[in-house]
Order: structure tokens, then sequence, then C-alpha cells
């Protein structure tokens, strides 16, 4: 659990580093099961069009949806109360709930950045309640193209963005070098709201970068419209789902 000064911090900022959350061998067990998993699947590359300009050359990501289907160490990393006290603390309610999780691992020397956005425009709710977390499998300094933020930037509320090449905002009024290096190390947990303006560099160290993002949201925040649906999605992660009657 995290105290009430780390909670109001996150309020102010939407966002919050929380060091340690994993061992470090622990992280070190799951950055493999992630590398192994990619291993197991066919090979895709969601690096936005609008990322490879950024990039100003040829770069690569690899991801892939719903990790806890392909392995069990991820369903249980999702239940693991130590994430889930977090969660709950930040959101303000004892209940949380999944809305989806993806690996991403950046590779080495070239690894795709992404360009400043918001989550909320992907998967909009009417309370607001969703947020993520982004577990570090490995270091992630700024050379690696560690998480970036703009501080306080979810107090501005759901922001126009571009569809084409991506859905980000306008790289003109947005440069990803407005946004604040997070940089971490392997077992630490960045928490942020999907307001929170947030993006990430290129990967130019000679290592990986290998993290897991778990959103999550509280179960009475309904969503506005029936759109990035997930095979996990709706499973309880703490708590209960009070929206639910019996029939």
């Amino acid at each position: 659990m995290i105290d009430s000064a780390l909670v109001g911090f996150c309020r102010d900022n939407g966002y919050l580093l929380v060091k340690g959350l994993l061992s470090g061998s622990e992280a070190q067990e799951y950055r493999e099961e992630c590398h192994a998993v990619l291993a197991r699947l066919r090979r895709t590359d969601p690096t936005w069009g609008s990322a490879r300009e950024l990039a100003g050359g040829a770069t690569e990501l690899r991801h892939c949806h719903d990790a806890q289907f392909y392995s069990a160490a991820f369903a249980r990393l999702v239940v693991d109360p130590r994430f889930t006290d977090v969660a709950a603390a930040l959101m303000g309610t004892e209940n949380v709930q999944l809305h989806h999780t993806k690996i991403f691992v950046k590779p080495a020397e070239k690894g795709s950045p992404f360009p400043l956005h918001q989550d909320a425009p992907h998967l909009p709710h009417t309370r607001h309640t969703v947020g993520a977390a982004v577990f570090h499998f490995d270091d992630a300094p700024e050379e690696k193209g560690c998480v970036r933020v703009v501080p306080s930037s979810h107090k501005n509320g759901v922001l126009p963005h571009i569809e084409e090449g991506g859905w980000h905002l306008p790289l003109s009024e947005w440069p990803l070098e407005a946004a604040i290096p997070i940089e971490a190390e392997a077992g630490d947990v960045l928490f942020f709201t999907y307001l929170t303006v947030h993006g990430s560099g290129i990967n130019t160290a000679a290592e990986a970068r290998t993290t897991l993002l778990v959103q999550f949201r509280d179960p009475e925040d309904l969503p506005v419209d029936d759109v990035h649906r997930s095979r996990g999605q709706g499973m309880m992660l703490r708590g209960i789902d009070p929206t639910m009657r019996a029939t």
C-alpha cells in the first residue's frame, strides 16, 4: 500500500513511479517470460507511421495483447496485491477491474518511439477512472526510450488527437522533448491516468527495453463506446463488481 502523500502526488501530477514493487529477480523472470511469449508468436510490428517519421529512420517494436492468456505468470501478476492495492488507492476505490494487458519490447538500438498522446481517446469512459501501470522488467534509462510524461496534463480533459499515422497529439504543439523522462529500474512500476499525456523515445541502447502494460478501471466506470475490447476485459483483479446482479 502507498501513503496519502504519494496518492496526492499522483492526483496532482497524473503519474507516480513506484520503486521496487517487484524484486530484481522477479523482474528478470518476467523479462524472460515476455521474450519467450513473443518468440512463440507470429512477429508483428505495431509501430505507428508517425513514430517512424519521428525517429527519422527504420525502427521496430514487438508486442502482444492479452499476455495472461499466453502465460500463467502474467495471470498471477495482474492479481498481485502489491499491484492491485496501489491501483485501488490511486483510483480511490476498493474494486479494480481489468481493461487489457500488453507486452511491449523495444529492441536494442532501434526500438520505436511513441509520440505524445493520451489513452483516453482510444477507450473513453464516463468517469475517467481508467489507469495504466507499466511494469519494468529491465532498467529503462532515457537512452532505452523510457516513458515520458507531461505532469498535470490530465487536468485538461480529453484533447483532440490526430488519427493519421497513429493516434497522437499534434507533433508541432506537443513535441516529445516537452515531456519529462521517467527513468526506471527493473521492478519499478509507473502508474498514470488515461488522461495523462505521455509517450516514449527511441531505444538506442544495446539492450532491449521490456515492459508489461496493464490498464485497469473502477468496474462502475462504464465505457462510452463499445470499442477496444480484449479477451480478459472485465476480470476482477481486486474486490467485487458491484454492477453485477443476480437474475
